[in-house]
């Protein structure tokens, strides 16, 4: 399995068409449910079975904030598109695709340094993968 690094990855705003100069993605929190079985007659220790759904957590994002491209923290659900640097050897990137809206959003504005944001996506249903050709 190679190991990459994460320079060139990029991200699409399906609808809103939201952009920046992203410095870190990452996708958090990807959850299933164990649902117990245990009963009176269980010795030794619990007992689980898996959940059929997943929670597809949240995907989180930090860029250099331009005031003039505000976030959509206001939009509806749209689809967003990870794309993962090209290895060593590839022909297309491997992606990620979802449906998410934002739910929150924050910026600075340091004293002669860059304006930073971060954004935090809520993942609705699944996440796509698409492996690198």
């Amino acid at each position: 399995m190679p190991v990459d690094i994460g320079t060139g990855a990029s991200v699409v705003f399906g609808t809103s068409s939201f952009t920046a100069n992203f410095t870190s993605l990452s996708i958090d929190g990807i959850t299933r449910i164990s649902i117990p079985t245990s009963h009176l007659g269980t010795t030794t220790a619990h007992t689980f079975v898996p959940g059929d759904l997943i929670d597809a957590g949240e995907f989180s994002m930090e860029f250099q904030w331009d005031p003039d491209d505000y976030p959509p923290i206001d939009a509806a659900i749209e689809t967003i598109t990870i794309s993962f640097p090209l290895s060593s050897g590839g022909s297309t990137n491997a992606t990620f695709a979802f449906s998410g809206f934002m739910t929150n959003f924050s910026g600075a504005i340091p004293l002669e340094d860059l304006m930073t944001g971060s954004a935090t996506v809520k993942i609705t249903g699944d996440i796509t993968d698409e492996d690198e050709a």
